[in-house]
């Protein structure tokens, strides 16, 4: 039956075939990260992305697909979707109707970092005290930080700004996002790194308690990096291939 799904396919043939390929199990670990179980299938995020390759760019398939409300089927949307043909408005929608981290990070992955203008929204984004606009800003940090290593240096500045004007935020999925963003940016090289480390042992000091948390859970990572030589980016000594590196 997968074969026979294409762009062509229609919204209730996709959904009838996800969910002839979901499991019970699965469906519960949705459930776990806060989308309601009515409303999620249960199938793993790598069959959804073969399914996105298989189908193609549609955007109006796109746009239906995640007008349906099912989880899997909004995944799916984000594959297929056109860059080019997302505009503003339905940038927020979507963004609007996330409610678990697994979605808003596959957003910021697969769409958000290939659109200047979601990356120019950073900042607006990170003000916005909606949960997930938040942890979309930092998620699209420290995908950025992994994917573009050439981020020149007055953006690394505004990005530290915002981690620490935003640290003391205690929601569990936006603090972890803020760490996230602040050991990718450190991960750029040993100047940036320096810079991550000063502003996570600053946070370390403060009496909120998200801030430490911030701190502690970023210097962790930060202290422990080395330079690899056929890699661009630093690497924990605590991975295999940094550990290799430090016996070496």
């Amino acid at each position: 039956m997968q074969l026979q799904i294409s762009s062509e396919s229609s919204v209730p043939e996709i959904i009838g075939y996800l969910k002839t390929i979901g499991t019970e199990s699965h469906k519960k670990s949705v459930g776990r990260m806060g989308v309601p179980t009515d409303m999620a299938i249960g199938i793993p995020t790598a069959r959804i992305r073969k399914l996105g390759k298989q189908i193609g760019r549609n955007q109006k398939l796109a746009l239906d697909l995640w007008k349906s409300g099912f989880h899997e089927a909004k995944l799916l949307a984000v594959l297929v979707a056109q860059p080019d043909k997302m505009t503003e408005a339905v940038i927020e929608n979507w963004l609007e109707d996330v409610v678990s981290w697994d979605l808003c990070d596959h957003l910021c992955n697969n769409l958000f970092r290939h659109m200047p203008s979601c990356i120019e929204k950073i900042p607006n984004w990170a003000r916005d005290n909606r949960e997930f606009f938040r942890r979309a800003a930092f998620s699209l940090i420290a995908m950025l930080a992994i994917h573009q290593p050439d981020i020149a240096d007055d953006v690394i500045e505004l990005y530290l700004v915002l981690i620490r004007d935003y640290a003391n935020d205690s929601r569990n999925y936006v603090k972890k996002a803020i760490s996230w963003a602040l050991r990718e940016i450190g991960k750029k090289d040993f100047s940036t790194q320096e810079k991550a480390i000063v502003l996570a042992a600053e946070l370390c000091e403060r009496t909120n308690r998200a801030e430490r948390w911030v701190g502690k859970n970023a210097l962790k990572e930060l202290e422990t990096l080395v330079e690899i030589p056929e890699r661009s980016r630093l690497l924990s000594s605590h991975t295999k291939m940094g550990s290799k590196l430090q016996q070496g």
